[in-house]
């Protein structure tokens, strides 16, 4: 079928609006939310469909669900075909191997229709604190998808408009905090509902023909400049290989990653077959995850000015190997799938660093380092799980130093708690947050710091840590440092002091203090050759304690 033509202003003022939607509806959802870890922490992503599920429009949100909600709908509609989608109706799915992600990834879609006819989809993602694992939260020791809760393929949670009474109750009978999840279920709901009014006020003010003339324009446009970064690198096979320290079962086995990445012509490619297969413990994800890390490492570091849509990885494909930690197959347990995904995404940029030196970046602290607490409030005598993300240090690259307590570029918009209200929420005091000096490489540009983060707990409660990258801590590059990997010490210098990275409802007693720090990023260039007065302000600062690593000055 041949489009009418669209003139450019008109082409951008279309493009605009369905980003500007995809926003409103990241906004409605973030201020619908029932539990911080979305309000607050923003742990979600939400997009605009057309309806052959390509992406009109995507919000700021989790880079690691970049390209990766269509996945959701094109399985419904393969499931049990296009003739599914009815107005009304309201879809939902969490299954690790479908999505991607853990089972705490909720994803939220509805169709969107016009006069009749199918215009597109409204979809979320959102973390729910609580699906109903063995442990509260997310356990850190599971061994089996069945240990890490309600498992759900595409299920209607609205049907033509009415909520569907027994889907919500089955999922309030499988969950600790019901009134949560269904609370911010709500509000995906409400953000799907935002997607649809816009999307269709936008059909409605320029007419169908015209939007979708606008969306090839806007797809062709985007793929010729992905297709001319691209070209724009030397044609060549780039590898980069690294590990994760363990699968939180067999702590004394490290998990190999190797990424291999081909550039030929307008072409690239990304292969990742070459990695452990799917590990005993939670750290695995379905394929659709590993494509999305990819993904991200491709715009960061290829073209991260030129819009996300449909037209964004015409020239980019993956290959993932089934059975692998990174295309994982029932019954692999995928509840921290993301540790290797960071991994991954510094591992393509250090690959092409060669190629590309002056916009590739050193290491980042690389990897989410989650602190999950749970017990019961003495306040209010209910139950609670709190589950935080730490903030780390970035790498350097050519001309700056890295950032400072910055979240992992996995997990991109996602917000550290404020502790006023975190200290709200739970009853747990965080003592101490701050920088944590010389925890960056040293390099001609400095990698970022990472922080300390330290709790007090002041009711028995239990401790639940996912920390990584300690065996393959920020590297440098071009003759930059490594930076300091993670630590975590539990009453640090008392008589039980303990240091662990991993651990799955450790008992805590009231007055027990936990002291979080995070590895920083690493250098770039020669540390002989940073500049005397950057180090100077460097100490005067208290980034560093010590200018050794910098020579004599």
């Amino acid at each position: 079928m041949t489009r009418p033509t669209i003139d450019p202003i008109s082409t951008e003022i279309i493009r605009c609006a369905l980003v500007n939607a995809a926003e409103e509806m990241n906004t409605a959802l973030i201020r619908s939310a029932y539990t911080p870890v979305i309000y607050e922490g923003r742990d979600c992503a939400v997009a605009l469909l057309d309806a052959e599920h390509n992406v009109l429009g995507q919000s700021s949100g989790l880079p690691i669900f970049l390209g990766n909600l269509e996945i959701c709908t094109r399985h419904t509609e393969a499931t049990f075909g296009p003739e599914v989608w009815q107005p009304g109706d309201v879809w939902l799915l969490n299954d690790s191997y479908i999505g991607g992600t853990h089972l705490n990834d909720v994803t939220v879609y509805a169709p969107v229709f016009a006069d009749g006819r199918l215009l597109g989809f409204a979809a979320s993602r959102a973390h729910w604190l609580d699906v109903g694992a063995k442990d509260p939260g997310t356990p850190m020791d599971s061994t089996s998808i069945h240990q890490e809760g309600l498992r759900l393929g595409p299920i209607k949670v609205v049907e033509g408009g009415r909520d569907r009474a027994d889907v919500l109750d089955l999922i309030s009978r499988n969950l600790r905090f019901p009134a949560s999840a269904i609370g911010d279920l709500g509000a995906q709901i409400a953000c799907a509902r935002t997607g649809q009014r816009r999307l269709a006020e936008i059909v409605d003010r320029w007419g169908l023909d015209e939007v979708l003339a606008a969306r090839d324009e806007i797809f062709r446009q985007t793929e010729r400049l992905e297709r001319e970064r691209v070209a724009a690198i030397a044609d060549g096979v780039y590898e980069a290989s690294g590990q994760l320290d363990n699968d939180g079962i067999a702590l004394d086995v490290p998990l190999p990653l190797t990424v291999r990445v081909t550039v030929r012509g307008e072409r690239m490619s990304v292969d990742v077959t070459d990695c452990a297969d799917q590990a005993t413990g939670p750290v695995n994800c379905g394929a659709a995850q590993a494509v999305s890390a990819c993904r991200v490492a491709y715009k960061l570091l290829v073209s991260p000015r030129v819009a996300l849509n449909g037209g964004s990885f015409r020239p980019f494909e993956v290959r993932v190997r089934e059975g692998s930690m990174l295309g994982a197959t029932d019954p692999a347990a995928c509840g921290w799938y993301f540790s290797h995904l960071g991994l991954l995404i510094d591992l393509i940029v250090r690959a092409l660093a060669p190629a590309v030196p002056e916009r590739a970046a050193a290491a980042s602290y690389g990897d989410s380092m989650i602190v999950q607490l749970h017990g019961t409030d003495p306040r209010t005598g209910r139950d609670y799980v709190s589950l935080e993300a730490t903030v780390g240090g970035w790498g350097a690259w050519r001309g700056s130093d890295g950032e400072s307590a910055l979240i992992n570029n996995v997990n991109g918009s996602l917000k550290d708690m404020p502790i006023e209200v975190f200290e709200t929420c739970y009853p747990i005091r965080v003592r101490r947050y701050g920088i944590r000096p010389d925890s960056g490489g040293a390099g001609r540009w400095r990698g970022g710091n990472g922080v300390v983060r330290e709790y007090v707990v002041d009711a028995d409660t239990t401790l639940s840590l996912w920390w990584e990258r300690s065996t393959t801590p920020a590297w440098g590059l071009f003759g930059g440092g490594a930076a300091q990997p993670p630590e975590v010490v539990i009453n640090p210098g008392r008589p039980d002091e303990r240091r662990m990275l991993k651990v799955n409802g450790l008992p805590l007693r009231a007055g027990d203090v936990v002291r979080c720090s995070t590895g920083g990023g690493g250098g770039v260039g020669d540390p002989a050759e940073r500049a005397a007065e950057a180090v100077r302000e460097d100490l005067r600062t208290g980034m560093i304690t010590t200018a050794e690593p910098y020579g004599e000055r």
